[in-house]
């Protein structure tokens, strides 16, 4: 082959990929062309559930496509994501990302998927603080007497949660690391049946999303002692941060976002993530989340990524020092 004869091929595979590339992003500036399928693997009416569905109907509102909420719940979330990492990685199919994915790696041997490698990032959501709350009947008013009295009786006090390797699970077995307090874990089904048995006094605490006890906690039927975050709670102005009450570096921030099958372009994860962060902007949007203690965090997809992985590597750390085994 002449080197005249190679200039000619090199330039017209140029032309090649640059009209392939031009076509690709027309596409993507397209994007969607129909409807969007948003897997959420809880059932409908929990926490996670109104949030997810905020963001559906916003998008669908700005796109003029449905964006359909496809509740996939059971096995931990596993259900839901496994659906989700089979399909098509054409932005037409996301899904919901938040505490059970970065635990599930380390709790459940033999995931149907692999979390680093089968997901990529699109958008985080937002950030949501875990307040510790306790019966009335503790007689603790502050953190530092809450800590004493514990350890005085190791073993006594039960702590309930949502369910094993949850953010409220974990944010218990992260104060007992912190402090050396030894608090018994109880699961339940849901954070629902766990604040029922909270109220009712057949467990003394919990580490709980604020939207889920703070109608309870202003009504007096639970007393709320610390919250995690950086600055104290404008729909909780009277309860001090961990930092406030001497307990720094303690907290374990649900995040929440989208994620999406590997190899969906990164031009369609681009545009969801910039329309998803137009909607988080929005006024009616950051009350909606102060009201249930959340707060808007933006990312871009390469972001969201890393917040995955440095969540993944945060989760497996308190799993494997705590000694948690997966439970069926």
């Amino acid at each position: 082959m002449s080197f005249s004869t190679m200039i000619v091929r090199v330039i017209s595979l140029g032309l090649l990929f640059g009209a392939a590339s031009s076509v690709f992003a027309q596409q993507s500036n397209a994007y969607p062309t129909r409807p969007v399928r948003y897997i959420i693997p809880y059932p409908p009416g929990g926490s996670t559930d109104p949030q997810g569905r905020m963001i559906a109907t916003k998008l669908t509102e700005m796109w003029g496509h449905s964006v359909v909420v496809d509740n996939r719940p059971g096995g931990n979330t596993v259900i839901g994501t496994e659906v989700l990492s089979r399909a098509a990685p054409d932005g037409y199919t996301i899904g919901w990302a938040g505490a059970a994915l970065f635990s599930t790696p380390s709790l459940i041997p033999k995931l149907p998927y692999d979390v680093l490698k089968d997901f990529v990032g699109v958008a985080t959501i937002n950030k949501a603080r875990n307040v510790l709350v306790v019966h009335p009947t503790v007689p603790a008013n502050n953190l530092q007497e809450f800590i004493a009295m514990v350890k005085a009786k190791p073993g006594e006090f039960n702590f309930a949660s949502s369910g094993v390797g949850t953010n409220t699970h974990l944010s218990g077995e992260l104060f007992n690391q912190l402090t050396g307090t030894k608090m018994i874990h109880i699961p339940y089904k849901g954070s629902g049946p766990a604040t029922t048995d909270l109220l009712g006094g057949r467990v003394q605490l919990s580490f709980q999303v604020p939207i889920t006890v703070i109608p309870f906690i202003n009504a007096g039927r639970l007393k709320a002692i610390a919250i995690s975050g950086e600055t104290r709670l404008p729909a909780l102005p009277q309860v001090p941060t961990f930092s406030e009450a001497n307990l720094p570096g303690f907290g374990l921030t649900s995040i929440t976002g989208i994620i999406a099958p590997a190899r969906t372009p990164q031009q369609i994860r681009g545009k969801i993530a910039n329309d998803v962060a137009t909607i988080l902007a929005q006024p009616a949007t950051r009350d909606f989340m102060a009201r249930q203690g959340a707060e808007p965090f933006v990312s871009t997809p390469e972001q969201t990524t890393a917040v995955i992985r440095e969540e993944v590597a945060r989760y497996s750390k308190i799993i494997k020092t705590a000694g948690i085994t997966h439970q069926p």
